[in-house]
């Protein structure tokens, strides 16, 4: 079948939408019909080179939309069902016996491979292969193929336009907040860069009720936004020091931090600002080699905690559903950070993300 897709064909260059094929689902996959997918920096960082990830590439993996088509031996959808497309997994290994999905042991292959298990691709273009199944799904385009694994069926009567950010970004933020830091009714919470992940992990914090919530960015701008969506306090480092402020606010320091930044230096600044007994959460890196370096005493004699977080330690058939209802009772207002482009317009998106002037660009397909 023909689709419309945005190919990252070269590194660092931009996407090219053009039409290719793709192929029928195959017994245990699921043909999606794209109605809208959020633009991640994961997206970008791919595009640019910095993951292994074979181009040429339709990336994308924060896909919504409408089942088409299911193999024969999926069960858990039906056509016509409304879904969201997340990360990929095995099913099968420790982690996700153990309901631990996002430390899958198989979690760089199935989402950054860009291939079946099999190494074959649902993608070509006059017969020549392209890469696929980036996070099981490659949903920049009109459709996409994904699997049992990776597809939580959402309710209809959600814009599915609002819903893919939920299935990497917004996730991310917030279940660091709810999974796997567990920030509770009471607890002074710190997050270190307010883009669309640390936003979210703002409005989750709001959500259960934390007394302290501390935004730390050099947009004030953004810290602004932050203010309006639960933190009691921003700070700007480009004028003060934050570890100082932070300490001045909570007396002795923050019970949670959160860094989403992946910059070394911003990282220590946040273990520094940790209460004795605090956890510290780190998102990401700024590159495959980074390292990062602390004071042992101060961190030792404190009891500090530092933790790596992967897709919010989610379980995205519970988690989505969870974050669908908090949006509807209103304590989840995400909408807010999501601007819609027309597919077309995918390099503006992503130019409007790198430059900060979009939180969340999410494009949608044509409607034919």
């Amino acid at each position: 079948m023909k689709i419309l897709a945005a190919i990252a064909r070269e590194t660092g260059k931009p996407f090219s939408v053009e039409h290719i094929e793709i192929e029928e689902p195959r017994q245990d996959e699921i043909l999606v019909k794209v109605v809208a997918t959020g633009v991640c920096h994961t997206d970008l960082v791919v595009r640019d080179g910095m993951m292994p990830t074979p181009l040429p590439a339709v990336l994308g993996h924060e896909g919504a939309g409408i089942v088409e088509k299911v193999g024969a031996g999926i069960s858990k959808v039906k056509p016509g069902d409304h879904v969201v497309m997340t990360f990929n997994s095995c099913g099968t290994c420790p982690s996700c016996k153990n309901h631990d999905i996002s430390y899958c042991h198989e979690f760089f292959p199935r989402n950054f491979e860009g291939a079946r298990s099999d190494g074959s691709s649902a993608l070509s273009q006059d017969g020549t292969p392209i890469t696929s199944n980036f996070f099981g799904q490659s949903s920049f385009a009109s459709y996409a193929i994904c699997n049992e694994l990776n597809v939580v069926k959402v309710p209809a009567d959600i814009k599915l336009e609002l819903l893919g950010p939920l299935a990497c970004g917004i996730q991310t933020g917030a279940g660091s907040v709810l999974n796997a830091l567990q920030v509770s009714q009471g607890d002074s919470f710190v997050v270190f860069g307010t883009g669309s992940v640390g936003l979210s992990a703002i409005m989750a914090a709001s959500a259960v009720s934390a007394t302290t919530i501390i935004a730390v960015d050099m947009n004030d701008d953004r810290l602004a936004l932050a203010k309006s969506l639960g933190a009691t306090h921003t700070i700007n480092p480009s004028k003060v020091n934050s570890t100082e402020e932070i300490l001045k606010i909570t007396g002795y320091g923050a019970k949670f931090a959160l860094d989403t930044t992946g910059i070394p230096a911003v990282i220590k600044g946040a273990v520094e600002s940790l209460a004795p007994k605090g956890t510290c959460g780190i998102l990401g890196a700024s590159g495959p080699d980074t390292e990062i370096s602390f004071n042992e005493t101060h961190f030792m004699s404190g009891g500090r905690r530092l933790m790596g977080i992967v897709e919010g330690e989610s379980n995205p058939d519970v988690f989505i559903p969870e974050l669908i209802r908090l949006y509807q009772a209103g304590k989840f207002p995400f909408d807010k950070l999501i601007k819609m482009y027309d597919f077309q317009d995918i390099n503006q998106a992503v130019e409007d993300s790198e430059s900060g002037v979009t939180i969340k660009p999410v494009v949608t397909m044509p409607a034919a």
